[in-house]
């Protein structure tokens, strides 16, 4: 297969943001690769950030971290668990990379001195990655979400150089436009004006959309698809109902349901009568709407008010759900709730606590709780990245009885660094010079917990995305004790895994278990503990039960 056979798909949003082009995207995807087509998806993000890796997780929600190591935007985590894909680095550009790469090239004099502009060399750079994954050779369609909403002034660049892209590749090229229809109440009507004006902005940049995706809360009678049809030079059979859905794993059968993959294939002159094997995903959405069962657990963390910011552990416990034939309800818990006096009264019920990654000292003290009441009370624990530091430290503290232990992210000046950066990592001062990104390999413990859960492998690749590591000098003294290094890397040392021998469910990561769990593929670590919460009783209920 050659460039040439490659097909670019754009999606576009309009009227207002938020809408889900991101999970409209996962969705055409999911019809097409259905279809025995190759797909990818990649997010062109108009802020002028190199990578989300320095975003506020309030201001952007969740940084997604790939095998190659970039720290990129949510929506990838969404293109990986629909497609079951890996991503890359390639699939997530933002307008501050395209601008570093274009003024670079100036200043290694590749432009002759000729003055740089917007047109045609920052729309050249753009093109040039739109068509970076295409030109690989091995995707028949690479669909480009544009973020932000047409019309922002940060996006102009990005629709002009979709203008050039359709007027270069001609029927090779589509553009799908999500946008939203109103509901009135007080009228009892569907309005179609937010539609119509947000593709005249389009057209007035050079666009015509081949596809509109209509999002709303009524279902699209006849006469309004003809009225968005007519007054949005499109064909009928184009508008393309997307109403709200029980979950986003629905999506897909209801852009199938609305042709929309047929209407794309039919538009790019491809053949419509191949057939769609969506079985998989059906099973999926049986299991994930009728579960057997209830458990309930509790997700701590300092974003919580932004539940974004832990998107994909969030959907790691819907696939483990599924898997398990059980409903996760999650209790979002802010680690600056829990202390001493409130930690009972808020796991009330909870039958697994998981404790979330994050960066700086608000709100350790409340994870710390949170895992010894765990701990301590036999309780289903998963501590990820921060989440297994914080159990690092508060097994220190409480059974080690180092009392000032912590990591010297917080305190550089604990008599007992028990997280603290490798030497090599010291004496780099470049914000994210010391991080550790993307895949790397860790070694297994025969017999532990881990073990159990990868299912008997020797070796596994997981990802990371951290700064701070568990201090080896205190490893005898944490063995000794009873919290056991279960998994480390091969050639560094350096622990992944922690896991406490004398309860029933207690395992710390190093790295990001969420990150590569999938549809098709939920992550072990999240099916091992939602059977754990399954199988947890409390002690008041064991208590009873022995009365009896």
């Amino acid at each position: 297969m050659n460039s040439s056979t490659t097909k670019y798909i754009f999606v576009t949003g309009g009227v207002t943001s938020s809408l889900g082009k991101g999970i409209i995207s996962a969705s055409l995807a999911k019809l097409l690769q259905a279809r025995g087509y190759s797909v990818t998806i990649q997010k062109f993000d108009p802020y002028i950030n190199i990578d989300p890796g320095t975003l506020n997780p309030y201001e952007h929600g969740e940084c997604y971290v790939t095998d190659d190591g970039a720290e990129t935007d949510l929506d990838l985590g969404h293109y990986e668990r629909f497609l079951n894909t890996p991503t890359s680095q390639a699939n997530n550009v933002t307008t501050g990379r395209i601008y570093q790469s274009v003024i670079d090239k100036e200043r290694k004099g590749d432009y002759l001195g000729k003055t740089v502009q917007v047109i045609p060399h920052i729309t050249d750079e753009i093109k040039n990655r739109f068509q970076l994954l295409g030109k690989s050779g091995r995707y028949q369609f690479v669909i480009t979400e544009i973020g932000g909403t047409v019309g922002d002034i940060e996006s102009l660049p990005y629709i002009e150089a979709v203008r050039q892209m359709k007027w270069e590749h001609g029927k090779d090229c589509l553009v799908v436009h999500l946008t939203l229809l109103p509901y009135l109440h007080t009228t009892g009507e569907l309005k179609t004006k937010p539609t119509q004006h947000s593709v005249k902005m389009l057209l007035e940049n050079g666009v015509q959309p081949d596809v509109l995706v209509c999002r709303s809360i009524q279902s699209i009678d006849e006469d309004i698809r003809q009225k968005i049809a007519r007054f949005c030079n499109v064909a009928p059979d184009a508008v393309i109902e997307a109403l709200d859905a029980k979950s986003i794993y629905d999506v897909p059968m209801l852009m199938a349901k609305e042709n929309l993959d047929k209407v794309v294939l039919e538009k790019l002159g491809l053949p419509t009568d191949t057939v769609t094997d969506l079985k998989s995903w059906e099973e999926f959405l049986v299991r994930l709407h009728h579960p057997h069962q209830k458990v309930r657990v509790a997700l701590v963390g300092k974003y919580i008010e932004l539940k974004d910011s832990y998107k994909s552990i969030a959907e790691s416990f819907v696939h483990a759900g599924a898997a398990n034939d059980v409903q996760v309800e999650v209790e979002w818990i802010h680690s600056e709730d829990v202390n001493d006096e409130s930690v009972s009264a808020l796991f009330e019920g909870i039958r697994g606590i998981v404790v979330a990654p994050g960066f700086g000292k608000r709100g350790i003290e409340g994870k710390i709780v949170a895992i010894r009441h765990a701990r301590e009370n036999n309780i289903p624990f998963l501590g990820i990245c921060l989440g297994m530091q914080c159990a690092v430290i508060e097994f220190a503290r409480n059974v080690l009885g180092f009392k000032d232990a912590h990591s010297t992210e917080v305190n550089p000046a604990t008599s007992h660094p028990v997280i603290d950066l490798q030497e090599v990592q010291k004496k780099i001062t470049h914000l994210g010079g010391t991080m550790r990104l993307g895949a790397y390999p860790c070694l297994i413990k025969e017999g532990t917990k881990a073990w159990e859960v990868y299912g008997h492998k020797k070796e596994v690749s997981e990802r990371h995305r951290h700064r701070y590591e568990f201090n080896n000098e205190y490893l005898k003294d944490f063995e000794k004790a009873g919290l056991k290094a279960s998994g480390t890397h091969p050639e560094a040392g350096l622990v992944e895994i922690m896991e406490l021998k004398t309860h029933p469910w207690f395992v710390g990561v190093q790295f990001h278990p969420e990150y590569k769990s999938t549809v098709a593929n939920p992550h072990p670590f999240f099916i091992g503990f939602v059977k754990a919460a399954l199988q947890y009783q409390p002690q008041h209920e064991v208590a009873r039960v022995q009365k009896v």
